[in-house]
């Protein structure tokens, strides 16, 4: 098997981890409600969920030792598109109109960048001068975005926190795609001094990625999640093409598939991050950030374990905040 075929393999496989692990955070925590934080560390099905996230994140790092990160980063929406079965059959219904919708844009998208993304196993890594000025130069754009403004409405400001997220999150991938590549390199000891700061600057943006989406959600669902999703391989993508040496096969005819296929992706990622309408066939509500816990109007929705996804994708483990109970006259999900 070639490298970028086992890129994409190991990508597939992350992504099914991920939805698994998420789908079932998402059911536990709606039957463990008010039992805290806590009383989940003795209960076994959690634990599965946490080995699925672990199992996930390295299968990432897997899919980055052998793909470059315009091709593997995109395919980070997959995990949306397992998430649909997966969360649908969970939740003992069928897969709506709007998902299906959804999942054949996306996959339509990221076939069309597969074709064009797809390159030789990554050998080349960022020097240490290179990875601080990324850091330094994502951090600056981050603190601009994560700055409070008084003019902004909540919603814009969960769409400015999302967007840092998706940065950093992005950025860290990177990162750990030149610790993996440098670290498998026997020409050189694997706990240099380089490769030791680069793994400092990953846990740092992960973990800044973690904390801007947890922020970024408590102004809705639907559109902060599209935005994470999409800036997350935008930001890996500009650094691939910029120090990595990747580019895109097919000259002007691959840059124009390529604009195609991100447009419907992107299509497809905000299809699937749209609420579907509650059970009782009444109107689904929006999914902008301008809505807070109703942004979700149907519990057992599939994007709903995204939540907790994006917290495991970006630290590598699987918190899980119980949702806080609703009103009697009205169910919905409690952003975090």
């Amino acid at each position: 098997m070639t490298a970028p075929l086992l890129a994409v393999a190991l990508s597939l496989f992350s992504a099914v981890a991920y939805a698994a692990a998420a789908v079932a955070q998402e059911r536990l925590a709606a039957r463990s409600a008010g039992t805290g934080v806590l009383g989940l560390f003795a209960n076994g099905a959690w634990w599965w969920s946490v080995a699925l996230n672990a199992c996930a994140a390295l299968l990432h790092v897997a899919a980055l030792k052998f793909g470059p990160l315009t091709l593997v980063q995109p395919l980070g929406a997959l995990t949306l598109v397992a998430a649909v079965p997966l969360g649908a059959r969970a939740a003992g219904r069928r897969v709506g109109a709007l998902e299906w919708r959804g999942t054949a844009l996306t996959l339509a998208g990221l076939a069309a960048l597969l074709v064009t993304a797809s390159g030789p196993e990554p050998d080349t890594v960022l020097s240490l001068p290179e990875a601080l000025a990324v850091a330094g130069a994502t951090a600056a754009l981050i603190g601009t975005l994560a700055l409070p403004h008084s003019r902004l409405r909540p919603g814009r400001t969960g769409l400015r926190h999302a967007t840092a997220s998706g940065f950093a999150s992005g950025v860290a991938s990177a990162l750990t795609q030149t610790v993996t590549v440098a670290a498998t390199d026997r020409s050189q000891p694997v706990l240099s001094v380089p490769v030791v700061t680069v793994a400092l600057l990953v846990t740092a943006f992960a973990t800044g990625g973690l904390l801007l989406s947890q922020t970024a959600y408590r102004d809705g669902l639907g559109a902060p999640l599209a935005v994470v999703t999409l800036a997350n391989p935008v930001a890996a993508g500009v650094i691939g093409l910029s120090f990595l040496g990747e580019h895109l096969q097919g000259g002007t005819a691959g840059l124009l598939l390529t604009a195609a296929g991100a447009a419907l992706a992107s299509w497809g990622v905000v299809t699937l991050s749209r609420p579907v309408p509650a059970a009782d066939g009444g109107p689904s509500l929006p999914g902008g950030g301008g809505c807070r816990a109703e942004a979700v109007a149907d519990p057992d929705h599939p994007v709903a374990a995204v939540l907790a996804l994006e917290s495991g994708a970006a630290a590598g483990r699987a918190p899980l905040v119980p949702p806080q109970p609703a009103p009697p006259s009205q169910e919905h999900l409690t952003a975090l």
